[in-house]
């Protein structure tokens, strides 16, 4: 099975298409396995659709589903531009969260992304002020002063509680950055798009940041969220890492 590695900032993943629907939960824990596999974050699988460009299966390393993923948005829309499956600079496609709108210049990749939710503004745990917001997928989201500690206990368990990633930002210079625990990788990870995003609605619509930000993950890597004419916008470089063939089934 011939499968493309991309990496969107740190965050990273196993890309492959496909003809058919199925559960591929095993294999995207075998292939996504650092140690035994290709190794990633998660696994995703492109597949044929009537009305858009493709639909995705999208698996986390452990094998769980996930309904949007936004740096692996950005690294699909590369790898469909370049293998043909979309046709020009813009590619449209499903995911479980709704369809998004990619725009292709290179490897710089700008997804628009849903409308996110505000599911609640005043959770309370651990000394800090969450925002629970689902960009795709839920998260909860702490502003703080300063993010060089992030306790992964804490976030774990804040993780089962509220069956969210967590993340938690600062603001400098009116640049965001962002830590997160992703759930479905079961830790802390160089990089999450639906999280910044997550992240910039928070600042954004407490007027702590303008209507576009520069951004930077764990990975130390300068991405952009923005709000334009009433859709949130993430842009940033992918890489292609590698295309390899291997003998999982």
């Amino acid at each position: 099975m011939r499968v493309t590695k991309y990496s969107a900032n740190g965050n990273d993943f196993v890309i492959f298409h496909a003809q058919e629907k199925m559960n591929r939960s095993g294999l995207a824990r075998r292939l996504c396995d650092r140690h035994n596999g290709v190794g990633a974050d998660g696994l995703v699988v492109l597949l044929p659709h009537r009305e858009y460009d493709f639909e995705w299966e999208f698996y986390n390393s452990d094998g769980s589903v996930a309904s949007m993923c936004g740096n692996a948005s950005r690294a699909v829309a590369h790898y469909a531009h370049e293998t043909g499956i979309s046709r020009d600079d813009v590619s449209v496609f499903l995911t479980g969260a709704g369809v998004i709108k990619a725009t292709i210049n290179g490897l710089y990749i700008i997804s628009d992304m849903t409308e996110p939710k505000i599911i609640d503004e005043a959770i309370d745990e651990y000394g800090h002020q969450w925002w629970l917001i689902d960009t795709g997928v839920p998260h909860l989201v702490s502003l703080r002063d300063d993010i060089e500690a992030f306790d992964i206990l804490q976030a774990r368990e804040l993780r089962h509680k509220y069956n969210a990633n967590v993340n938690i930002a600062t603001i400098k210079d009116g640049k965001l950055y962002v830590r997160t625990y992703e759930r479905g990788v079961e830790d802390e990870t160089q990089a999450c798009g639906t999280g910044m995003v997550a992240c910039f609605v928070r600042a954004h619509r407490s007027g702590l940041v303008g209507d576009m930000a520069a951004t930077f993950p764990k990975s130390g890597d300068e991405l952009y969220v923005s709000y334009e004419d009433g859709t949130y916008r993430f842009g940033g470089q992918v890489t292609k890492t590698f295309v390899a063939e291997t003998f999982f089934e």
